[in-house]
Order: structure tokens, then C-alpha cells, then sequence
């Protein structure tokens, strides 16, 4: 019996990836500017940027996925019907995939800061003195080594960002959880069907930890080879 639901939950792993690489992109996104703000010499965008990382960082995502799914939702329809529309739905993907962008770029933030100010300040300077402009200094001197530094965060993130997509689905989605759910409830296989989640989540994140454990080695060996 449970064989016949196999095809629904690898349909719902496609969703999933699907779910975290839409999301990852977000929070890379909303982290760059996050941890561009903090270090701002402007004080009100650094406070907002700290305001937003410790705000998200302190409440559990399952909380911010009700607030900014169903309260995303109210606010969209108290628009639409202030201006005459319809009452509008909010995609489930889209919701859920803007939702975890937004929770972990708090989290990338923090790890993108942290590598900005591990790049050595007498670089950048040096690339002002050569007459480099902000964006040419930032793309050819500090990201380059940003991401050697951002690397091991960045990676620990992603695993976490991926087992987060399991929330989506209290918000209707129809991803490898909800798919499961069905599974559980017809074939009254609990445990395997879990089992079965819990396996394709495993495969995920090996795989990630292999790519991402051999990136890291790259980027590393020059720095390694210097201290031989």
C-alpha cells in the first residue's frame, strides 16, 4: 500500500527543493542587505538592520510562519478591499518561500557581517587608493574573500533552512510533509511513511554537506598551501 504513495512523496521532495532554493535566495539576498546595514555609518539603518535580525532570531519560526502567512494575508485583503478589489490569495509557494527567505536572512546577516569584517580593512582601503570605485572594491577584492569566510555559516544555515521547509505545510502547501500526512492517514503507517521523510531529508542534506564540504576545501587551499 504505501508503495502507491512513493510517487506523491517524491513529487513533494520536488516541491520541497523547489521551496528552499527559492528561499535561499531571499535570505541571501535580505542578508547582504542586512549586513551591509549594520555596518553602515548611518545610524538609523543600522539600528533597523539590528532591530530585524535580533527580532527575527528571537521568535520561533512556526510563529512567524502563522504571522506572516494568515496576518500577510488580512493586510492584503483590507488593501484590495480599500481600493474596490476582490479579496486576493496568497499563493502557498510563494508565501512559504518569501516567509523562510525572511527568517533566514536574519540568519545570513549575521553570517555575512561576520565575514566582511574578517576581510582586512588595509585591502579595501588600498583598492580606494588605487582609485577603485564601492561596487569594483566589493566585487573584486571583499566578495571573493567573503565567501571563504561565509562559507562554513552559509552552509550550517542552508542544512537548517532546509529542514525548516517542514513547516510550510501547516499553511497548506502541498509539499513532502503534506504529501506524507495523506500517506500516514490511508495507509495507517505512521512510523514508516516518517521513516521514509525522515530518509529523503537525510539524502538532502548529505548531499548538500558533500557539495558543500568540498566548496569550502577550494576555497581554503590557497590559504592552506600560504601556511605550509
Amino acid at each position: 500500500m504505501l508503495e502507491d504513495y512513493l510517487p506523491g512523496l517524491f513529487a513533494g521532495l520536488w516541491m520541497t527543493l523547489k521551496l528552499a532554493a527559492l528561499a535561499l535566495l531571499f535570505a541571501m539576498l535580505l542578508g547582504l542587505m542586512g549586513a551591509a546595514f549594520r555596518l553602515a555609518k548611518n545610524r538609523p539603518l543600522a539600528l533597523l538592520a539590528e532591530l530585524y535580525s535580533t527580532m527575527v532570531r528571537g521568535i520561533p519560526d512556526l510563529v512567524w510562519m502563522f504571522i506572516l502567512f494568515f496576518g500577510g494575508q488580512m493586510l492584503v485583503n483590507d488593501i484590495a478591499l480599500a481600493l474596490g478589489l476582490a479579496p486576493l490569495d496568497i499563493d502557498a509557494f510563494i508565501a512559504g518561500a518569501l516567509t523562510l527567505g525572511f527568517i533566514f536572512g536574519a540568519y545570513m546577516s549575521e553570517t555575512f557581517r561576520g565575514a566582511m569584517l574578517a576581510v582586512p580593512p588595509g585591502q579595501i582601503e588600498a583598492g580606494h587608493a588605487y582609485g577603485m570605485s564601492r561596487l569594483r572594491v566589493f566585487c573584486r577584492i571583499m566578495l571573493p574573500q567573503m565567501v571563504r569566510f561565509a562559507l562554513p555559516g552559509f552552509s550550517n544555515n542552508w542544512l537548517v533552512l532546509v529542514k525548516s521547509t517542514a513547516l510550510v505545510s501547516v499553511i497548506g502547501l502541498d509539499d513532502m510533509m503534506a504529501r506524507a500526512d495523506v500517506a500516514k492517514s490511508v495507509t495507517q503507517q505512521p512510523f514508516t511513511v516518517y521513516l521514509c521523510v525522515a530518509l529523503l531529508y537525510l539524502a538532502i542534506t548529505s548531499i548538500s554537506m558533500l557539495a558543500l564540504n568540498r566548496l569550502c576545501a577550494r576555497y581554503s587551499l590557497g590559504i592552506r598551501e600560504a601556511e605550509l
